[in-house]
């Protein structure tokens, strides 16, 4: 069977790993880097060499069975890491950061401000009374749901929504309309909803690369960089897809690992269903820039954390459209570093121009109820017309929601059992 691969992120690059060993497979990746959000920067820095990573960081054992699994197939290592948030609101200068109690006070105004106990009372209630949702009752915006149980103002302006919006690079704003139940169920399974027994996070030792290398390894030769897909046919018999000048390869299959959006304008001939269900998962831009400013971490050092989300004034540009948050790599990855490493969302003309080191854009998908609907439609579009289409937006849109969605395909195109389990 000859099968095209479109797209070179963790879906199709799973994909194309498991369907080489016994099929023949191109893959192509319009860009130069392969990889996808798998992104590692190879920097000189106090006079040694450093791997950061700007895209793909962080995973567990628990909630990433099947990534974890690759890892050990591939042989590459890993080391633990820290997941510790905090957030800071430019408007009323309050910081913290949820660590432990001491964070959680480290200005210690927020003694003072009963707005601030409230919240903290409402983080604790959130946790004990938000799994319910997982039992009964129909999808409602998590915003719906917050009014509805008469959370505190200060409990969604200063945890729970820039924590969402943290996690999935989406606005405050748009967290409101995230499909509660989908938010608490991710929460619950990654432990957000406990103070005790969370998992441990990991990062790949020596940047996420690391394992993009190995995993390529064995069919680097089939891999064409710099090699867009204009359009993909659908005969009766085969299909075709048009690369650059006009040039038509023929295949048996295809599998379209790329954002939703981009998949369906790439078939010349979508279906009424495709249309549905790819146009209903929307993607947000995202600007990130690596630097060594550590003004855009919080004011105290207490507070630092490896997650620090700002919440802009109401007059900036970012405010409310666009997640606004710097990510602290030194503790994230582990660097040893005389300076600070930094890696901040949206917020970038805080930056001091001298201190940047690269500027990057990604693109994140939006998930509100009819997006989530049409995840339940999987079934629908894939395997129809001799397309499959593989992406991390068919779950929560992290890792191993990739990794799985490129098993799925394999395993529903060539009846393989390769899944380890469904994660969570």
């Amino acid at each position: 069977m000859r099968v095209a691969i479109i797209g070179s992120g963790i879906s199709g690059l799973v994909a194309a790993h498991h369907l080489a060993r016994e099929h023949e497979i191109e893959l192509y990746e319009a860009g130069a880097h392969v990889g996808g959000h798998t992104h590692t920067h190879q920097l000189e820095l106090g006079g040694r060499e450093v791997a950061v990573d700007t895209g793909f960081i962080v995973f567990n054992r628990k909630t990433y069975p099947n990534f974890c699994r690759l890892l050990d197939e591939l042989g590459v290592a890993s080391k633990e890491s820290d997941m510790s948030f905090s957030v800071r609101e430019e408007a009323t200068g309050i910081e913290w950061n949820g660590r432990n109690l001491d964070s959680v006070y480290a200005q210690r105004s927020n003694v003072l401000r009963p707005s601030f106990h409230r919240m903290v009372l409402d983080i604790l209630r959130f946790n004990r009374e938000a799994p319910e949702l997982l039992e009964n009752g129909d999808e409602i915006p998590l915003g719906e749901y917050l009014r509805s149980r008469r959370y505190s103002e200060s409990f969604q302006r200063l945890y729970i929504l820039p924590m969402g919006a943290a996690i999935w690079s989406a606005s405050p704003e748009e967290m409101l309309a995230f499909p509660a139940r989908f938010f608490v169920r991710f929460f619950h399974n990654h432990g957000f909803l406990q103070v005790e027994g969370r998992p441990m996070w990991r990062v790949v030792e020596g940047g996420s690369a690391r394992y993009v290398e190995a995993l390529i390894r064995p069919f680097r030769e089939r891999v064409h960089v710099r090699t867009p897909v204009r359009s993909v046919r659908r005969r009766p018999d085969h299909v075709e897809v048009e690369l650059a000048r006009g040039v038509v390869e023929r295949f048996d299959e295809v599998v379209i690992a790329t954002h939703s959006d981009t998949a369906l304008a790439l078939l010349a001939d979508p279906t009424p269903s495709e249309r549905s269900v790819l146009g209903a998962i929307r993607y947000q831009e995202n600007d990130a820039v690596l630097h060594t400013d550590e003004h855009l971490l919080p004011k105290r050092r207490k507070v630092w954390a490896s997650w620090n989300y700002h919440l802009l004034d109401a007059g900036s540009r970012e405010h409310a459209h666009r997640a606004t948050l710097t990510y602290w790599m030194n503790r994230l990855q582990g660097l040893e570093l005389p300076e600070q490493l930094c890696v901040t969302l949206n917020h970038t003309a805080a930056i001091d121009p001298s201190k940047i080191v690269r500027r990057m854009t990604y693109h994140h998908p939006h998930f509100d109820l009819a997006a989530v609907a049409a995840q339940r439609r999987w079934h629908e579009v894939n395997g129809q017309c001799r397309t499959w289409f593989a992406g991390a937006y068919w779950r929560y849109g992290f890792h191993e929601d990739g990794v799985l969605s490129g098993l799925r395909v394999v395993e529903a195109l060539t009846g393989a059992q390769v899944l380890a389990e469904a994660g969570a």
